[in-house]
């Protein structure tokens, strides 16, 4: 069931081209106090992986690009043998590979245009491409970070 669902996920993921929106929501600093403060949407690509590239603009209209990772610990295990049921006749031979439950961090970095550096640190569950954070930028601006 467990790999049924991972499956599943890996093909919604798949069809959405494998891209994950972050946002990013001003805390404190200069982009805080602007009544509303703007929200940054950040493109993560190869969200069915460990890490990819993060791409977004700044309020300012500055194009920032740059990477997000993850540290998703994985089993990897190896099958080999003969199998004499009924329903599967012959030798089994695979490898498969499955994320071990658990919260994971992960890390975006990004430099825009203009020589703005973001930075943050973020936590996402094991098979889900969603999760919370922090970030900060070189201009003073602290961010929470969902998706």
């Amino acid at each position: 069931m467990h790999r049924a669902f991972a499956l599943l996920s890996l093909g919604l993921l798949t069809a959405c081209a494998a891209t994950k929106e972050m946002q990013l929501y001003p805390t404190t600093g200069p982009l805080a106090v602007q009544v509303p403060p703007p929200v940054i949407r950040a493109k993560a690509a190869n969200s069915d992986d460990n890490s990819g590239p993060l791409s977004f603009r700044h309020p300012d209209g500055a194009r920032c690009n740059g990477t997000w990772t993850t540290v998703a610990p994985t089993v990897v295990t190896k099958e080999r043998g003969i199998d004499l049921s009924i329903r599967d006749l012959g030798g089994r031979l695979g490898r498969d590979r499955e994320t071990v439950a658990g919260v994971n961090s992960g890390e975006l970095y990004a430099v825009c245009q203009d020589g703005t550096v973001v930075q943050g640190t973020f936590v996402i569950g094991s098979g889900t491409t969603s999760g919370t954070g922090t970030a900060t930028d070189s201009r003073g601006n602290s961010y929470k970070v969902l998706f």
